[in-house]
Protein backbone atom coordinates (compact mmCIF):
# COMPACT_ATOMS: atom_id res chain seq x y z
CA UNK A 1 0.00 0.00 0.00
CA UNK A 2 2.86 2.36 0.74
CA UNK A 3 4.09 1.95 -2.77
CA UNK A 4 1.72 3.57 -4.64
CA UNK A 5 0.73 6.14 -2.40
CA UNK A 6 5.10 7.05 -2.93
CA UNK A 7 3.97 6.73 -7.08
CA UNK A 8 1.12 9.09 -6.65
CA UNK A 9 3.15 11.78 -4.26
CA UNK A 10 6.09 11.50 -6.98
CA UNK A 11 3.39 11.86 -9.91
CA UNK A 12 1.71 14.88 -8.08
CA UNK A 13 5.52 16.38 -8.12
CA UNK A 14 6.20 15.73 -11.58
CA UNK A 15 3.21 17.51 -12.88
CA UNK A 16 3.47 20.62 -10.17
CA UNK A 17 7.04 20.79 -11.53
CA UNK A 18 5.87 21.29 -14.91
CA UNK A 19 2.80 23.35 -13.94
CA UNK A 20 5.36 25.92 -12.64
CA UNK A 21 7.93 25.46 -15.57
CA UNK A 22 5.36 25.82 -18.08
CA UNK A 23 3.87 29.17 -16.23
CA UNK A 24 7.28 30.80 -15.67
CA UNK A 25 8.12 30.55 -19.61
CA UNK A 26 4.24 31.11 -20.85
CA UNK A 27 4.68 34.59 -18.46
CA UNK A 28 8.06 35.11 -19.87
CA UNK A 29 6.70 34.94 -23.62
CA UNK A 30 3.53 36.31 -23.60
CA UNK A 31 5.05 39.48 -21.75
CA UNK A 32 7.64 39.87 -24.48
CA UNK A 33 4.94 39.43 -27.56
CA UNK A 34 2.38 41.90 -25.94
CA UNK A 35 5.16 44.80 -25.71
CA UNK A 36 6.35 43.60 -29.55
CA UNK A 37 2.34 44.17 -30.36
CA UNK A 38 2.47 40.54 -31.85
CA UNK A 39 -0.74 39.29 -31.47
CA UNK A 40 -0.57 36.00 -33.34
CA UNK A 41 1.88 34.91 -31.19
CA UNK A 42 0.26 36.33 -28.25
CA UNK A 43 -3.16 34.69 -29.03
CA UNK A 44 -0.96 30.54 -29.93
CA UNK A 45 0.92 31.13 -26.47
CA UNK A 46 -2.18 32.54 -24.40
CA UNK A 47 -3.75 29.22 -25.72
CA UNK A 48 -1.81 26.45 -26.67
CA UNK A 49 -0.54 24.15 -23.44
CA UNK A 50 2.78 23.16 -24.82
CA UNK A 51 5.01 22.15 -21.34
CA UNK A 52 7.07 25.60 -21.95
CA UNK A 53 7.80 24.29 -26.10
CA UNK A 54 6.60 26.64 -27.87
CA UNK A 55 7.46 29.80 -25.11
CA UNK A 56 11.18 28.76 -25.48
CA UNK A 57 10.72 28.45 -29.14
CA UNK A 58 9.07 31.87 -29.37
CA UNK A 59 11.36 33.38 -27.22
CA UNK A 60 14.58 32.04 -29.46
CA UNK A 61 13.11 32.91 -32.49
CA UNK A 62 12.68 36.30 -31.42
CA UNK A 63 15.37 37.35 -29.03
CA UNK A 64 16.59 39.99 -31.16
CA UNK A 65 14.05 41.64 -32.38
CA UNK A 66 13.49 45.33 -30.18
CA UNK A 67 10.65 45.92 -28.12
CA UNK A 68 7.87 48.22 -29.45
CA UNK A 69 8.73 51.99 -28.20
CA UNK A 70 5.44 53.74 -27.71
Amino acid sequence: MSQISNFEGTIITLILVLVIWDTVWKIIALWKSARRKQLGWFIALAIINSAGILPIIYLLLNKDKPEFQG
